[in-house]
């Protein structure tokens, strides 16, 4: 990996320069085989994440619990992620990132293997916890490592690339959790994930080349980048986009049942289907990013927007409906993409300190989203939730043209 190249930086405005400290140099070539074991990791930690969902049942029936408190399995690791994704830049801030990054594997790996040996539901919970230590940390750091694996110009094609393994999990956790549980049984289902680790870590060990620590981060960092100008408003955007997604997606089984009218057997592959325009979403957008960075944090909640009200308040015949649901996954599969890349150009500097705010602020939106659905599902059912939604994440693409600051990358020789 050479280093005697120019770094990138955003473009300023006035007053912003002096808040900048020295930018990590860009890479003269690319190493994509370093970016795709990046997204076979975010792949293993997603599908580990979700597992849980597909496997309450056996698992409650097995540890002699309740599925409420099996399903506390994935609260706790949201919880670690979010703390995970705060804490990581200052706390490794003097280790190789390749190291970091290889840790929060081996992390997995040993989360996963004690999860499938677990005697008690205690045992259980803690090891999930580690899985969101990795999880956390290891979203944090996608973006700024992406920035050290290729050139400027193609870090929104290789956050896309590392982005691409949430979507794959989306699509291939739940339905293959269930399909290994009724098979083998779930602890069988834990130990494939946990092989799955260890086929990720051979491929790091291999992939990743050493980046030697460049970051100052400390816990007073995080403050700092949030009162970089334009940051704050920056996330407040990002809030807003989220929280619309995930009061919709919260519901979107009612909403498939009820409005596109699906049976069983349908809404499993219509959601196969949504999942499928979220991956090509999530694709897409590392091109389009290459265009317009404003254009892709704007058009994603305005598709999203659309899609929702149409679903809500058109009579669009249950092709129209269909079309609808494909358009709003398309639209989500760029946004963690757009915003990832959003902050690594706003702050450079500090990406990995940006890396956890946005990991922060993405986890405080789903369950914000997910709050504020159920409270409006209860007040005028699901027609309430796509209408309010959609109104929420049009006036996020509102905010987002009027006030939200989208740099291009520059070149300083």
């Amino acid at each position: 990996m050479s280093s005697d190249v120019c770094a990138t930086v955003p473009d300023a405005r006035p007053g912003e320069a002096g808040d900048a400290k020295p930018v990590p140099p860009e890479p003269v070539s690319s190493s994509w085989a370093a970016v795709f074991s990046l997204a076979v990791g975010v792949f293993g930690l997603l599908t580990a994440e979700y597992l849980p969902a597909s496997l309450l049942t056996p698992m409650a029936a097995d540890l002699g619990v309740s599925e409420a408190l099996v399903g506390q399995s994935v609260t706790v690791t949201a919880v670690a992620a979010m703390c995970s994704g705060l804490l990581t830049a200052s706390l490794t801030r003097r280790i190789d990132r390749r190291i970091v990054l290889l840790g929060f594997t081996v992390l997995l790996i040993v989360s996963n293997l004690l999860v499938a040996v677990a005697a008690n539901i205690m045992v259980l919970l803690l090891m999930r916890i580690l899985l969101g230590v990795a999880l956390g940390g290891f979203w944090s750091m996608a973006a700024a490592v992406a920035m050290r694996l290729v050139p400027a110009a193609l870090v929104p094609r290789a956050i896309s690339i590392i982005f691409s393994g949430i979507a794959v999990a989306t699509i291939v956790a739940v339905p293959l959790g269930s399909y290994l549980g009724e098979l083998s049984g779930w602890r069988s289902t834990f130990l494939a994930a946990a092989a799955l680790g260890v086929v990720t870590l051979v491929f790091q060990l291999f992939a990743l080349p050493r980046m030697a620590p460049h970051g100052t981060a400390r816990l007073g960092t995080l403050w700092e980048v949030l009162r970089r100008p334009g940051f704050g408003v920056g996330i407040a955007g990002m809030l807003l986009v989220h929280i619309g997604h995930y009061a919709l997606f919260t519901y979107i089984r009612p909403a498939l049942e009820n409005v596109v009218k699906v049976d069983v057997d349908e809404l499993a592959l219509l959601l196969f289907v949504f999942g499928v325009a979220n991956f090509v979403g999530t694709l897409v957008a590392g091109w389009l990013l290459e265009i317009s960075l404003r254009l892709t944090l704007t058009l994603t909640p305005v598709l999203m927007g659309v899609a929702a009200l149409g679903l809500a308040l058109l009579p669009a015949g249950r092709a129209g409906y269909v079309a609808l649901v494909v358009l709003w996954g398309l639209a989500f599969g760029g946004v963690s993409v757009a915003w990832s890349n959003w902050a690594t150009r706003m702050v450079p500097d500090q990406a990995e300190s940006a890396g956890g705010l946005v990991v922060v602020g993405v986890q405080s939106a789903i369950a914000g989203g997910a709050a504020a659905g159920g409270v409006m599902f209860g007040i005028g059912g699901v027609t309430t939730v796509f209408t309010v939604s959609g109104v929420v994440l049009l006036a996020s693409a509102l905010l987002i043209v009027l006030r939200v600051n989208a740099p291009r990358h520059r070149a300083l020789n």
